[in-house]
């Protein structure tokens, strides 16, 4: 590939959830052009609740939403465990629930989504209902048709768009030679809370199995949430939402507690989502001019529980390293890859280790959780146990450290511009 001048300024992101639109906010300041293109016909507002912490704090805090995060959190107050019978085993407050300190914290994904949206629209193009089928790179930039039939030119592209990146397909290669299933899948979706639940989680655990039902504030509906073992993956593709379906309730069927009533809610939902609990490996983010961000280029799963603050700091030192090379985009990602890839790797290690954590495959491992669940609150070093836990957590959530040449003012009116 030939030298690029370096004054990269019109970004394609594919992808509006969360590191798209966060990407989108911070090029803008930094002068560039960002369009953002979205499969989806609108704004995807569904999904689970997300953490905030660490790094992500602060670079909420300098995208300017820190008080609207806060303003939208799901405020949840703890939970509990119960048996077969619906019997409540033991409870856990919040923070040690969650293993947060008082700095963290959590919010449905739809609303994070829709404040990072309602921050960008007015500055950012936003392209719904359409997709990339092609990328032809050359000297000066990259050609993208669209499945529209639209045509049209970019200095860069970056996919942000998930697990499933169709941009690294396009870009590295079929999805299989960079998706590590680890054994569990996943699923949620929107219910009636006829347990009554109030900023409340309430868990089932059986063999290989863990159900929880929860309702954040301000929610009259409640999230149910499925985990379950699978060492191979299932057949149905990713946007089969009915063969998916069946695949949930076929993993459940026979099982007690309320999962029939809840998986009944299933077949109704709108935003039902099923996938599985995998990581993303690869040796590159990043081919000529085209680059991956988020769950595209280091999917985390949800077991790690970061993937929302990695894609928040992975769109913070993108950009950075982007205006701090002046649209250089050769050094630029080099650099961005450089400084994200150990914290990545940390923090799927961990995903490995809490996968299995959420499938404990025999029921006298079961039985020994919920023993401690029940006497955690009693037992004089509960705050001992609760710290260790925390400390493990906020090592991962701070584990991809801020660069200071990266934070422009979070005044919407100071916004630097690119030189060459």
């Amino acid at each position: 590939m030939t030298s690029t001048p370096k004054t990269a300024k019109t970004v394609l992101i594919s992808g509006a959830s969360i590191a798209g639109p966060a990407l989108a906010l911070w090029l803008h300041r930094y002068g560039f052009v960002p369009t953002v293109v979205e499969r989806a016909p609108e704004l995807r507002t569904g999904g689970y609740k997300v953490d905030i912490r660490g790094t992500a704090i602060e670079v909420c805090r300098r995208m300017g939403v820190l008080d609207e995060v806060r303003a939208n959190s799901t405020d949840m107050r703890g939970g509990s465990y119960v048996d077969g019978t619906g019997r409540t085993i033991g409870e856990l407050p919040a923070d040690i629930f969650g293993g947060r300190v008082e700095e963290d914290d959590e919010i449905m994904r739809g609303e994070l989504a829709r404040i990072l949206y309602d921050r960008t629209r007015e500055d950012v193009e936003y392209v719904f209902g359409d997709s990339i089928t092609a990328l032809a790179e050359d000297a000066d930039g990259v050609t993208v048709t669209f499945e529209s039939g639209t045509v049209r030119r970019f200095d860069l592209v970056v996919g942000a768009d998930g697990l499933h990146s169709n941009t690294r397909r396009l870009a590295f290669g079929p999805e299989e030679r960079f998706k590590r299933h680890l054994g569990a899948y996943i699923s949620i979706f929107t219910a009636p809370n006829h347990l009554g639940l109030d900023r409340w989680e309430t868990y089932h655990a059986l063999p290989g199995k863990l159900v929880c039902v929860y309702s954040s504030a301000g929610e009259t509906d409640a999230k149910n949430l499925f985990v379950f073992s699978s060492p191979e993956e299932l057949a149905p593709h990713h946007r089969d939402t009915a063969a998916q379906k069946r695949a949930l309730t076929d993993a459940f069927a026979g099982d007690g507690w309320e999962i029939p009533r809840l998986l009944g809610h299933a077949a109704e939902a709108e935003d039902f989502y099923l996938d599985s609990m995998s990581l993303v490996e690869m040796d590159r983010w990043s081919t000529g001019r085209v680059v991956l961000l988020g769950d595209a280029a280091h999917c985390a799963s949800p077991a790690s529980g970061q993937g929302t603050g990695l894609a928040l700091t992975g769109a913070y030192v993108l950009a950075g390293e982007l205006a701090r090379a002046g649209g250089d985009h050769t050094v630029a990602f080099a650099r961005y890859e450089q400084h994200m890839r150990p914290g990545v790797e940390r923090n799927q290690r961990m995903a490995e280790g809490f996968v299995k954590e959420m499938t404990v495959d025999r029921k006298w491992k079961i039985a020994l959780r919920m023993f401690m669940v029940r006497t955690l609150p009693k037992t004089p070093w509960k705050n001992l146990i609760a710290k260790k836990i925390r400390d493990e957590i906020q090592a991962c959530a701070n584990a991809v450290p801020l660069a200071d040449h990266t934070a422009p003012a979070t005044n919407a009116a100071a916004r630097p511009t690119v030189t060459a």
